[in-house]
């Protein structure tokens, strides 16, 4: 089972935003908070995004290896691998869904919105660097999802002085803890050259046909 969920966690994403979608289309718009119903969106956005990264167009684990930490010869299996993907994904899910059942705590979903915003930084600016490229699989929804829900997030929580500057300071922190427990510290802790788990053939392919297509000339 979990050998089936590590190499197609990401086919799922689709399947569990259509699945939210029906729900808040016909309850959750009534029976969610308006904060919950943000908070509900940011999650499926998230899943959305993971569906751009490795679905359509996909090849982003390999892009992340490439760009984002610079390896050029065992980018296949190192240092991120399709065991540390899942990790890093799956923890993501968990932290998004936590603050959708517990709104009141406004520093936890600031903070899934500061990681909302700061995905531009990976990919509207790192990865297309490091690639020379103008595209990478990620940046569509983080344009068009990510920035937009979280800014409306900001601006809720403002206008209706629900945060002080104790939340933000939380925020700030929690997003700090966010960024090391869902991203750095699986793929550090799970790094090997001998990895059983390496980034599969069609991830790879993928990478090659998004990133000549989307090549700056």
């Amino acid at each position: 089972m979990l050998n089936f969920y590590r190499n197609h966690w990401f086919r799922l994403t689709f399947p569990a935003f259509t699945a939210l979608a029906f729900y808040m289309m016909f309850w959750g718009v009534h029976e969610l908070s308006d904060i919950q119903i943000i908070l509900t969106a940011s999650l499926m956005a998230l899943l959305i995004h993971q569906f751009e990264e490795y679905v359509m167009p996909g090849g982003a684990p390999v892009i992340i290896n490439v760009a984002t930490f610079h390896e050029t010869e065992h980018f296949l299996k190192y240092p991120g691998n399709m065991h540390s993907s899942m990790l890093v994904n799956t923890i993501a899910h968990v932290v998004y869904t936590v603050a959708i059942f517990c709104p009141e705590m406004i520093w936890l979903g600031l903070a899934t919105m500061f990681f909302n915003l700061f995905q531009f930084v990976g990919h509207g600016i790192q990865m297309n660097k490091a690639l020379k490229t103008w595209y990478n699989p990620g940046l569509a929804s983080v344009i068009f999802l990510f920035i937009p829900i979280a800014s409306y997030y900001i601006y809720y929580i403002s206008v209706n002085d629900l945060a002080t500057w104790a939340t933000w300071g939380g925020a700030v922190f929690g997003f700090v803890a966010f960024l090391l427990g869902s991203v750095i510290l699986p793929v550090q802790l799970n790094k090997s050259l001998d990895t059983p788990y390496p980034i599969s053939e069609e991830q790879f392919e993928k990478y090659q046909k998004i990133t000549q297509l989307c090549r700056i000339k």
